[in-house]
């Protein structure tokens, strides 16, 4: 396994580093690799809280877009069509922000077998996340066939909030589902670091094998796997000792987390980045190595970020977990992050390589990307005279990246189809922008 210089602790240890070990994250204020621009190219607008955007990978070059009230929009040869591909409006829960039709994703042969992922909050089981399968209609490539769905999993919650909801295909053929702390703040469910719930977590599970009571089935490499056996008190290393968790649930990946709004492999490494949304001071993105055996713990709520919770007491608090390769202050950076994805196209050589991600709040974007020397660089790249409201984002076949805009708000309304309107946006080179494109306003 890659050593991750950001092992800040034992997984799941309680002993401080000693001083001058610690590498702090990335923060605002650095520079990229040959100092790159962008902008933002209006692809579509006229959408109902859009919160997520796929593509099939099937040649088609369609665009899948999810609206936060539960429709799924095509981008189809770059008009919106009128006709959703997927309409969930009487299943979805979606009249408190954080709740909602979250992601699509499609099955990494979905061009031969039809089958597609959804995950939502669902409005007949108190906003529990469902994760469905669906398949293609026969007759109609942009259109759903009903009555094909088959839940495949569900995860209840508490509270309203910190539900996440994105769902991904790792380049291991598993789905990968990130799961929030399940609500109200300062993780007052102790999950983060309980392993013997699903929240808090990212998840790792197999759709090519089910069992009797499960529409999956658990890879045999995932971390937290405890067999049955006979117990055994002597003869045994600690280091075995340590492995025995009978209580935490097999499905997961990795821990520690907050609300894994969003995530996103690098389709070129098959690293992981996670973007975890922090509480009030900091925000944070994780990274995981594509070798990586899984089992990390990300701190929360020990930390957050580099930081400890509370950070009233960051002088006594105990500092658990690896950290994140990047962070921002809420004080003039923004309040939630929004993960977009490595940039691995072939129109826009100068953006390789480069992770972005953007605030919700603020509307700012960055680059992360290491420098020549192996240290992380993050960089503002966008200064938008009237910020946009990144809620999500997604890829093409041809590893463009796309950001999702709405203007929701805590406030209401109660239904997503009264707020301001949202749009889709493409991140292009600023030295590579269409002729008569539309246009992110810039700072002059």
């Amino acid at each position: 396994m890659k050593t991750n210089p950001f092992l800040a602790f034992t997984l799941g240890g309680l002993a401080p580093l000693a001083l001058g070990q610690e590498i702090k994250p990335a923060q605002p204020g650095g520079k990229l690799p040959g100092n790159p621009a962008i902008q933002l190219v209006k692809i579509a607008d006229g959408l109902v809280d859009p919160v997520h955007v796929a593509s099939p990978k099937d040649g088609t070059g369609r665009l899948f877009v999810c609206e936060r009230n539960g429709l799924v929009r095509i981008v189809k040869d770059g008009k919106l069509l009128e006709r959703p591909f997927l309409d969930l409006k009487d299943k979805t829960h979606s009249a408190f922000l954080e709740t909602g039709l979250y992601a699509i994703e499609f099955h990494p042969k979905f061009k031969e077998n039809g089958l597609f992922y959804v995950s939502y909050a669902d409005l007949w089981f108190n906003s529990s996340t469902l994760v469905t399968e669906y398949k293609v209609s026969k007759d109609n490539p942009d259109r759903t066939d009903m009555d094909s769905a088959r839940v495949i999993m569900q995860i209840d919650f508490p509270y309203p909030n910190h539900h996440a909801g994105k769902i991904a295909f790792g380049p291991d053929g598993y789905l990968y589902v990130g799961v929030g702390d399940g609500g109200w703040e300062g993780d007052v469910l102790d999950a983060g670091q309980d392993r013997s719930t699903l929240h808090g977590k990212m998840l790792r599970i197999d759709l090519a094998t089910t069992t009797p009571d499960r529409a999956y089935t658990i890879p045999k490499d995932n971390p937290f796997i405890t067999p049955l056996q006979q117990m055994t008190l002597f003869g045994i290393s600690e280091k075995q000792f340590s492995k025995i968790r009978p209580k935490a649930r097999p499905e997961i990946w990795a821990y520690g987390l907050r609300n894994p709004w969003t995530f996103s492999f690098d389709r070129k490494t098959g690293d992981l980045y996670i973007a975890d949304v922090g509480q009030n001071h900091w925000e944070e993105v994780n990274f995981q190595p594509a070798n990586s055996k899984g089992g990390e713990n990300y701190g929360w709520s020990f930390m957050g970020g580099s930081h400890t919770f509370p950070i009233e007491d960051e002088a006594t608090n105990p500092r658990v977990g690896i950290l994140p390769v990047a962070e921002y202050s809420h004080v003039d950076q923004g309040i939630c992050v929004t993960g977009i994805g490595v940039y691995r196209g072939k129109d826009y050589p100068s953006l390789d390589g480069i992770y972005f991600l953007s605030d919700w709040g603020s509307g700012k974007f960055w680059g992360l990307k290491r420098d020549d020397a192996g240290k992380w660089q993050m960089q503002e790249l966008l200064d938008l005279d009237t910020p946009l409201r990144p809620t999500g984002a997604g890829e093409d076949e041809m590893g463009n990246l796309y950001v999702t805009h709405a203007t929701s708000n805590y406030g209401g309304p109660v239904d997503p189809a009264m707020n301001e309107k949202g749009a889709l946006w493409k991140i292009v080179a600023a030295d590579k922008v269409p002729e008569g494109a539309s246009l992110a306003p810039l700072q002059k």
